[in-house]
């Protein structure tokens, strides 16, 4: 399903129990200087991400100062997050002149512990010199394995001007180890520069027509079931934000597409890619 963008005034795009993706929960929080937004979420873990900007998070008494680093967009600096645990109350204020920030959340009953997320801590993979046509980096990755419960969130960047990324095709709705979990998952785009545009495609079944939505800056996309595949106009850059919520376990197990999984033995960095999602 795409949603398209709109002014959602600090209110979530995918609430809890989303008749879609219930496994997820996505807000995009905008702020000016010395502003503040207080949430909490009962039975969903977070992720706090500032797209831009800068903000001091205080989880329960528990303090990290001047979270996010970038300036005016996604590729000015590197991602940064803030773990707060399932149903705690987290609040977020502006130290910058302004911010947009994302909180990204999945499903999970038990209470862990507050953490952050530097830039030393991300784990980046894929380059300019692959055909996967992506870089990823993970804020809540394999590195923090033994903190979280069930969220991935990581950051994807098209590599280059053009393309396609999420190929050969994959899907992940179907709980059926060693083989594939069931991962819920959001998106949220944009664009560089902030006009360009892309194309989300969701195939339901093997040999069958799907459907196919164009994406634009700021555009969100939530996966339930089915092949998804995604592509950016010649001449632009793309990137997209990324929730993954695992219904029984946290490691995704990605099941590709029978026409195209022969081309993971022959895209460079494809191996890689699936080795380092957990």
């Amino acid at each position: 399903m795409h949603i398209a963008p709109f002014d959602n005034q600090n209110k979530p795009i995918v609430d809890v129990d989303d008749g879609l993706v219930p496994l997820n929960y996505f807000n995009i929080v905008k702020l000016k200087k010395g502003e503040a937004f207080e949430y909490q979420v009962p039975g969903y873990e977070t992720c706090i991400v500032p797209a831009t900007g800068s903000v001091d998070v205080e989880i329960e008494g528990v303090s990290f100062a001047a979270l996010g680093n970038r300036g005016e967009d996604v590729w000015d600096g590197e991602p940064e997050g803030v773990y707060v645990p399932s149903g705690a109350k987290a609040r977020i204020v502006c130290v910058s002149d302004e911010t947009e920030t994302f909180i990204a959340g999945a499903k999970y009953d038990k209470v862990l512990e507050p953490f952050d997320v530097r830039e030393p801590d991300l784990v980046q993979y894929g380059s300019d010199d692959t055909k996967t046509h992506r870089k990823i980096k993970h804020i809540l990755g394999q590195k923090q394995a033994d903190k979280v419960g069930r969220l991935l969130v990581s950051e994807l960047f098209t590599v280059g001007q053009g393309g396609w990324s999420g190929f050969p095709s994959h899907k992940h709705d179907t709980n059926r180890l060693p083989d594939e979990t069931r991962h819920d998952e959001t998106y949220n785009f944009r664009f560089k520069p902030n006009w360009g545009s892309g194309l989300q495609m969701l195939q339901r079944e093997e040999g069958k027509a799907g459907d196919a939505y164009h994406i634009v800056d700021g555009s969100t996309i939530c996966i339930d079931k089915g092949y998804h595949p995604c592509a950016v106009l010649p001449g632009y850059e793309m990137y997209y934000f990324t929730i993954l919520g695992g219904l029984t376990q946290r490691s995704l197990v990605q099941f590709f597409q029978p026409t195209h999984a022969y081309q993971v033995e022959t895209i460079p960095g494809i191996k890689d890619m699936v080795a380092k999602f957990k």
